[in-house]
């Protein structure tokens, strides 16, 4: 297991001690390799939830959700966010302008938001690890 597997389990699970402590390992090694497996698994995630159809409404609508949810939500950037998950979900430009680290934080946050609502088994979170980290691969 990588340390970015272990990264995605514990964004699953909400251990959010786990998470922390994660990120600072991540962070020591300047996330070498990280970038491209959390922004895959981002887009994995943002691709299982949204369907084709999903509208900039329907966008908008859950990242004011997820951001009611969060005790510090008002301090997420929301346009951001939706950049990004449209961004993964098609509109590659809306993520132009984000800078690297609003990107990587909104990131981590809305895939620990998609892992958690998907209640996945530790069967289907070892498969998702691994569709992360092929997609990962397939853009280094």
């Amino acid at each position: 297991m990588t340390t970015l597997g272990d990264l995605i389990r514990a964004l699953a699970g909400a251990d959010w001690d786990r998470a922390d402590t994660l990120v600072e390992e991540l962070d020591r090694a300047n996330w070498e390799g990280g970038l491209q497996v959390v922004g895959a698994a981002f887009a994995v995630a943002v691709n299982h939830r949204f369907g084709p159809d999903t509208t900039p409404a329907d966008v908008a609508r859950y990242v004011s959700s997820a951001r009611a949810n969060y005790r510090d939500g008002d301090t997420l950037p929301a346009l951001e966010m939706e950049g990004l998950i449209r961004a993964a979900l098609g509109e590659p430009e809306l993520a132009d302008h984000i800078a690297p680290d609003v990107a990587l934080g909104v990131e981590v946050f809305i895939l620990g938001q998609l892992l958690q609502e998907a209640h996945l088994t530790p069967e289907q979170l070892d498969v998702f690890v691994a569709e992360s980290e092929r997609t990962a691969a397939e853009y280094r």
